[in-house]
């Protein structure tokens, strides 16, 4: 996605390291590694909503508990990619580092970002939701009150 290639897209402009095959493989595993902290996270808000638990309140704890799992997965893929973005190894290791270059940048920014972006973009997705169902209502029928679906108080 957007958060993650424009960290690999920063980091081969400051390594200047061209866009090829390789660098294009590394941005597609970083985005299914981005994805899967992402719905680690909404997933988490969802539960913690259902079980009656405030948007707000929802999103905190959701962020506080799931940051260890990521920052784990993020550290890892990091660690792991280090030997490929730096070259080192037997032969075709020159031939890999664009791979290990992209999904080390995109790695390192989109980590953060997903712990900022993906509440952001919940919590706007949830409050079109919610004002497009007050509209569904036909005129004449009481308005659902905002956040009875989740147990949110007003």
């Amino acid at each position: 996605g957007p958060v993650d290639a424009g960290g690999s897209a920063g980091q081969l402009l400051v390594t200047r390291t061209t866009v090829n095959m390789m660098s294009l493989l590394g941005i597609m595993m970083l985005a299914g590694i981005v994805v899967n902290n992402a719905i680690l996270l909404i997933e988490f808000i969802t539960q913690l909503r259902e079980r009656g638990l405030p948007r707000r309140e929802a999103i905190l704890q959701a962020g506080q508990t799931r940051l260890r799992p990521i920052l784990m997965t993020a550290l890892v893929s990091i660690m792991g990619g280090l030997p490929v973005a730096l070259g080192i190894g037997s032969s075709g290791a020159e031939w890999r580092k664009p791979l290990g270059i992209a999904v080390l940048g995109g790695l390192t920014t989109s980590t953060f970002l997903t712990l900022f972006v993906i509440p952001v973009v919940y919590t706007l997705l949830d409050d079109l939701v919610t004002r497009r169902r007050r509209r569904a209502v036909p005129a004449g029928l009481p308005q659902p009150v905002a956040g009875a679906e989740s147990g949110e108080q007003p």
